[in-house]
């Protein structure tokens, strides 16, 4: 079977199907592919701090109603040190902008929806998807679905598939160069039917381990705890991680702290990544395609959705105006802002966890970095710009170097 459409989006994700909007609403064709179920995709559990430019994007999507309505915003975010808080005025901090806690299985709840409500063609539990010719002007995908080969013919191919997904993949190796760093522990999180111990994130740092509370509503609680890579779930019932969280958070918040089964556990790996360039031919990757931040600085989510506007806007421009100008500068422009992104995370991950090399002299560094940022409006300025996104100006003026620092041979390298 044969299709046509203008962009083919591969990945039903929340960066995919915002793309597909906010296309949609230029008038531009899109065919959106993705290798799940539908049920699967609204269910993962992910992140649910929107910057403020996220929720500006998903306005102008014209899928933000529910968003209004129901998320809750934040104008700041706690910290701890060994359970004393101090807060981080984001609001007064950053002339007025603020973060809106909304889960993005909601922002992908609503997406679908808005799909599904205009016909758009969205097509879920797609096999053997495969991308071709994507450095001539006629790239095209394949794909099955219940048996039936299908053949997408396009102008462009947006890859917004995740991590593992067949975009990625489809840039060769002498193309392609990677950089990574994998942290030597996880995530063990648990969400659960409790209201919020705050009103805000706390981020912990405590000789035992990072924590964090953070929600999802206001009856609905998310918890995490530092655990080494080699922990099991079954090795933490439900009392032993509710004992944990209240000692690193500390006993102000462990007073309010409302304790409840688990809805569900997991442990999450953390792990910094970045693909370069985000470009090859004709197609352009965007979110977890291309890169993969530390949960810390509560940046996937609203990377992907930064990359996605910078595309929207260069392909918006590329059929309604006849310019390529933006598209040929999409990669350098996505990549300013992801290693801005990456270096935050990275630094917060540095500043709030304990690493298993970690000595009296580097814990002795973290408490003073976090005793001068508690103490200087200077230093809490700094973070609270980069937690709530930093300014388009800025990283369109790191663009203009270049893809990024140019570092020695070979072409493929890991750092």
């Amino acid at each position: 079977m044969q299709h046509r459409t203008q962009v083919a989006i591969i990945g039903a994700g929340p960066a995919g199907l915002l793309l597909s909007q906010l296309l949609h609403k230029a008038g531009i064709d899109c065919f959106v592919v993705e290798r799940k179920s539908q049920a699967y995709v609204e269910s993962r559990i992910r992140a649910g701090v929107l910057e403020q430019g996220t929720v500006e994007l998903l306005d102008r999507a014209g899928v933000s109603e529910r968003l209004h309505r129901e998320g809750l915003p934040h104008h700041g975010v706690q910290m701890a040190l060994d359970g004393e808080l101090f807060r981080i005025d984001l609001h007064g901090l950053t002339g007025g902008k603020s973060v809106t806690v909304y889960g993005q299985t909601e922002v992908t709840h609503d997406l679908i929806l808005a799909h599904q409500s205009r016909g758009a063609n969205l097509v879920f539990e797609a096999d053997e998807v495969a991308l071709h010719d994507l450095t001539t002007d006629r790239p095209h995908v394949t794909f099955t679905r219940e048996g039936v080969a299908h053949r997408l013919d396009c102008d462009y191919v947006a890859g917004c598939d995740g991590y593992h997904g067949p975009s990625r993949a489809s840039i060769p190796a002498d193309v392609l160069r990677v950089f990574e760093r994998v942290y030597p522990f996880g995530w063990l999180g648990i969400l659960a039917d409790v209201p919020p111990c705050d009103d805000e994130l706390i981020y912990s740092n405590h000789h035992r381990g990072f924590a964090l509370a953070s929600m999802r509503s206001p009856t609905r609680s998310r918890y995490y705890v530092q655990v080494p890579l080699t922990e099991r779930l079954e090795d933490w019932p439900d009392e032993r991680l509710w004992d944990e969280l209240a000692l690193r958070l500390g006993p102000e918040a462990a007073s309010r702290m409302t304790r409840g089964p688990a809805i569900e556990k997991s442990i999450a790996p953390l792990r910094s990544f970045v693909a370069e360039p985000m470009r090859h031919g004709r197609l352009f990757l965007a979110g977890d395609a291309a890169h993969i931040v530390p949960p810390t600085g509560a940046k996937g989510l609203n990377l992907a959705a930064a990359d996605v506007g910078l595309l929207a806007e260069a392909l918006i421009s590329r059929f309604l105006d006849r310019s390529e100008a933006a598209l040929d500068g999409y990669s350098a422009r996505a990549l300013a802002r992801v290693w801005m992104a990456e270096r935050f995370s990275w630094w917060f991950t540095s500043l709030t966890h304990r690493f298993p090399e970690m000595d009296d002299f580097a814990r002795r560094m973290q408490v003073a970095e976090l005793s001068y940022i508690r103490a200087s409006r200077a230093a809490q300025a700094v973070v609270a710009e980069n937690y709530v996104g930093l300014p388009t100006a800025l990283t369109t003026r790191l663009a203009g170097r270049g893809e990024a620092t140019p570092l020695p041979a070979p072409p493929r390298a890991v750092a």
